[in-house]
């Protein structure tokens, strides 16, 4: 009797050959995007054997005996879509590794105008490993919001707030510093789901300026500038979140998670400070303007202002010379001594 070959989930295989994390491939998978031995397989739970069987993603063959796992430390800088490519032509976080030579793809996302640390991975399960809730692996992020972050808005931010997606909760928030018209937020994360900590801001009034990723459990951007990435071992990961490689945590080891040297700003004095640097609440209404949603309608605004002011400056100051002039030449002739 002939021996049953292997067979592994579709989604295993795919994420193990580096195509995307294992719930990204069943979304491919689903998308009709996904063809074994020429067929398309649109259907959760089909079953293959990666030795025999030939599977296609967007008809591009993937071969699992060929893939070298990589893990690549990236700072991503603002204004990069977190995406493999972009139809709208925006710069991607693929620019800005042109020598990785094999098919990686980020664990989690930042938005457009988000910045910090992503890891690179071509490693489907380590990327499961990190996003799966239940592994609580802590992401910590830096947050400038416009306005003065008081002791009642900290208290709503970590008590949290139901979302359509579920309850969103931090595991902590401290604020870090208070600038004159804008404060720094720490914000701790065991599960990070979409927008999940601008929709918390959003969803008691905040406005975000800056948002960064910092550090993924124990691993961080220190040292590496915005643009520029890090390769690391796997054994250096599984070292930094303190795991196995089935996810379970090192015995006799605490989790060693990133812990900023940056102290906790003591929250006193606030009105004071809004009195001397004419600053408001972080929740008020007026700061709203500066939200994505806005920020190119304010910018629009505040130029045909400026364009305005401008062309005021300048009128005066002809007219200021035409005054001149003319003052001159009436003076001129007042004084104009009359021929005998």
């Amino acid at each position: 009797m002939p021996k049953a070959r292997p067979q592994l989930r579709l989604q295993k295989v795919m994420a193990d050959c580096g195509v995307d994390s294992r719930r990204k491939c069943e979304q491919l998978i689903l998308a009709g995007r996904v063809k074994v031995n020429g067929e398309i397989v649109d259907v959760l739970g089909t079953k293959v054997d990666p030795t025999f069987d030939i599977i296609e993603v967007d008809n591009e063959t993937i071969d699992k005996d060929s893939i070298e796992k990589v893990y690549l430390l990236l700072n991503k800088p603002r204004a990069y879509m977190t995406t493999l490519s972009d139809p709208e032509g925006r710069k991607t976080i693929m620019d800005l590794i042109p020598f990785i030579k094999q098919r990686v793809f980020p664990v989690g996302r930042l938005d457009y105008l988000s910045e910090g640390l992503l890891l690179m991975t071509n490693d489907g399960d380590m990327a499961n490993l990190i996003m799966h809730p239940r592994n609580e692996v802590i992401k910590t992020y830096e947050v400038k919001v416009f306005g003065i972050v008081n002791e009642v808005i900290l208290n709503k931010l970590r008590a949290g707030i139901q979302m359509e997606d579920g309850f969103a909760k931090p595991k902590s928030v401290r604020v870090l510093e208070y600038l004159p018209k804008k404060t720094w937020i720490e914000f701790r994360l065991t599960e990070a789901k979409n927008r999940d900590i601008r929709r918390l801001c959003e969803a008691f009034g905040l406005t975000i300026d800056k948002l960064r990723q910092v550090a993924i459990e124990g691993l961080s951007i220190n040292g590496i500038n915005p643009g520029e990435s890090q390769l690391i071992t796997k054994r250096e990961l599984l070292k930094s979140l303190s795991m196995n490689e089935d996810g379970t945590r090192i015995k006799d080891v605490a989790v060693k998670s990133y812990v900023s040297l940056k102290p906790s700003a003591r929250i006193k004095n606030i009105e004071r400070r809004k009195k001397t640097y004419d600053v408001m609440d972080a929740d008020d209404p007026k700061h709203h303007k500066y939200r994505k949603t806005e920020y190119y309608s304010t910018l629009e605004q505040q130029k045909i202002y400026r364009a305005e002011l401008a062309a005021k400056e300048l009128a005066a100051k002809t007219e200021a010379v035409t005054t001149a002039a003319t003052t001159g030449k009436q003076t001129k002739r007042t004084f104009r001594t009359p021929v005998a």
